[in-house]
């Protein structure tokens, strides 16, 4: 009965479903991204030194010192840098500050299911724009009359990366078309398009210190560009919430960039696993897309994506799988430590065996 309280825009809505986080024994989670190594070793200690002070007064409302450490990071100044309480907030407030125009917003259609989640609580106004048969991401297939465009790159969940020369054909092709880059992934294999900020003021860069930074509990997300666009953000988060990282988060977060070493060192070896993981699902028969991020998202050349999904799970190994057209046979699969890596390919030999002829054959190509 208390739903008669709902207001007509709460009824209408079809929330973002995350990925599940079960608490099994000897469980392998493979379908959230998260980093299989732990954060810097400094991450801790920063946290360990928070006093009672810190916790009695509010956080710095601006969180001074994390944007003087992230715009230092990238060359940049803190007056072009914007966080909030992890990426997914960030791209919240560029919706409701930035992309709602009476002109559309564009995206592609297999990309971050968050995107039209957003669009219907703003209001804005979307058209998706199809991948192309292999997955790509087409800066032509953009029109230049629409209001903006959002892309990840890599993209989610394909994995595919744009170079930076065609995010340049975007932002070439339309000055007054903002692009937002939403680089959960960019650190895996990809070149960021924070080169780019000095020249192009139609540009805003995400980013999230969930993935390759391995604070994904902490909730930390960032947003580079001109002082005007983030100014936007600014003016949108303090009438929302004007304390939106507390004072663990902000020192937390300020530590991870204190030790470039250890943040670089963690990328390679999972890009190291990346690749020799996709080198044995191509060998036990499966399509993999090119991956620039810390996933994989494959599909075995005679077995449904469900069955593979379920069998998997029963073996204490959960990936992610989305029930939609074109991809309801892939599995994004999550790069984890070497050990967890070799448990999958294990386990999916062992499936493949088992099933053989009781396998339900896909229906389609690839791409």
């Amino acid at each position: 009965m208390s739903r008669r309280f709902w207001s007509e825009l709460t009824r209408q809505l079809e929330p973002y479903t995350p990925g599940e986080q079960p608490r099994v024994a000897n469980l392998l989670k493979l379908n959230t991204n998260e980093s299989p190594y732990p954060p810097a070793a400094g991450v801790l200690e920063a946290i360990k030194g928070i006093g009672e002070d810190d916790l009695r007064r509010y956080p710095d409302p601006t969180a001074m010192a994390l944007r003087e450490a992230i715009a230092s990071h990238h060359g940049l100044k803190a007056n072009q840098v914007f966080v909030g309480n992890g990426s997914d907030e960030v791209l919240a407030h560029i919706f409701a500050g930035l992309l709602k125009h009476p002109r559309e917003l564009l995206f592609p259609d297999l990309t971050y299911s968050f995107y039209p989640v957003w669009c219907q609580l703003q209001g804005v106004r979307y058209r998706q724009i199809p991948l192309r048969e292999d997955f790509r991401i087409e800066p032509t297939d953009y029109p230049a009359d629409a209001a903006a465009v959002i892309i990840p790159n890599p993209n989610a969940p394909t994995g595919r990366l744009l170079s930076l020369e065609e995010l340049r054909q975007f932002l070439d092709g339309a000055k007054d078309r903002l692009l937002v880059v939403d680089e959960a992934y960019i650190d895996f294999g990809g070149q960021s398009a924070t080169a780019f900020l000095g020249t192009y003021d139609n540009l805003l860069i995400v980013q999230t210190l969930s993935k390759s930074r391995a604070l994904a509990g902490l909730r930390v997300g960032l947003a580079l560009g001109s002082v005007e666009l983030i100014e936007a953000l600014e003016r949108v988060k303090d009438s929302f919430n004007s304390y939106p990282l507390d004072v663990v988060a902000q020192r937390a977060a300020q530590a991870s960039y204190q030790d470039p070493a250890w943040f670089q060192s963690c990328c390679e070896r999972v890009v190291e696993s990346r690749e020799w993981l996709a080198d044995q699902l191509q060998a036990l028969g499966f399509d993999v897309v090119p991956s620039a991020a810390n996933f994989l998202f494959v599909r075995h050349g005679e077995m449904a994506g469900q069955v593979l999904f379920q069998a998997l799970r029963e073996e204490g190994i959960i990936v992610r799988r989305w029930d939609k057209p074109r991809i309801e046979d892939y599995l994004r699969i999550s790069v984890g430590t070497p050990s967890g890596c070799e448990r999958l390919v294990d386990t999916l030999g062992s499936i493949l065996s088992t099933l053989g002829d009781h396998a339900h054959s896909r229906r389609g190509s690839m791409p």
